[in-house]
């Protein structure tokens, strides 16, 4: 194996993708498995799980997926797929809290139960389910090599932008937090923990702004590197924190968003 091989290496390690059948849950799973880990795959909606594990099964990579049912928006939920997940592994190298929704209103209109809903999957869910498998984490945590957490957080966490989705934003802005904090409270535990923070990225939840090719490059256009991100943007992400490459890496909101994170229109002195 060479040195960059080796570097960015995940063979041989097990990992956990929530919300992982579309979107940048399955870039993050398709890159795992491309660079030979044993990737869990769950959402909701178990059949598009297992259909999507077996998409990424057939590529011919050294890794490989299973796909399962798990919801992450209860109590019950959770403990579920805790009790999947104990079942299939006793460690746990790389858990990926990536499941999350989004709900779009008018500040005047916003319902109670929108903001509550986007709360408990955004936020609670990234902070129970960690705890919960935290014995498999250590379990699979080294010195060399800690085990790795890595949230969704997103632009919309950094900057104060809303667009209708406040509960959204608010969520992933606590997100970005709670990653700094569990760092903290973790790193004697051999765990890292950190969130990518993206913009623009094809998927289910952007379909309506970045779901046609004419759209998305309407919206890329407003990026500062001029196009939305496309797969290898978090699979190269993904690989950089979960491998050796990574192992001294934590609290970092990584902004993988072509420099919306640092965009905006002030001007001082300059026409």
């Amino acid at each position: 194996m060479s040195y960059l091989d080796e570097l960015f290496s995940v063979a041989g390690k097990t990992a956990l993708v929530t919300g992982a059948a579309t979107g940048i849950g399955r870039m993050v799973a398709t890159a795992l498995v491309q660079a030979g880990a044993t990737v869990m795959i769950a959402s909701r909606k178990g059949e598009d799980c297992i259909k999507v594990a077996a998409e990424l099964n057939e590529l011919g990579a050294s890794g490989h997926a299973e796909g399962f049912a798990g919801d992450v928006s209860s109590e019950a939920g959770i403990a579920a797929l805790v009790a999947e997940v104990k079942a299939r592994t006793e460690r746990l190298h790389i858990l990926v809290n990536n499941a999350g929704i989004s709900w779009g209103a008018s500040l005047e209109d916003f319902p109670y139960h929108g903001w509550a809903k986007v709360l408990a999957v955004n936020v609670t869910a990234v902070f129970h389910l960690t705890r919960e498998l935290l014995p498999l984490l250590e379990a699979a945590a080294s010195d060399a090599d800690p085990a790795r957490v890595i949230n969704l957080g997103s632009v919309m966490g950094t900057q104060p932008l809303a667009d209708d989705a406040y509960s959204y934003t608010a969520s992933k802005g606590a997100v970005h937090h709670l990653t700094r904090t569990l760092a903290i409270e973790l790193a004697a535990r051999r765990i890292t923990v950190n969130a990518f923070a993206p913009g623009p990225f094809q998927s289910r939840m952007t379909a309506f702004a970045t779901g046609t090719e004419e759209k998305a490059r309407h919206v890329g256009s407003h990026v500062p590197i001029g196009r939305i991100g496309v797969a290898d943007d978090i699979g190269g992400a993904t690989l950089y924190l979960c491998s050796r490459a990574g192992s001294y890496v934590t609290g970092a909101i990584l902004p993988i968003d072509g420099g919306q994170s640092v965009q905006h229109g002030l001007t001082l002195f300059k026409e």
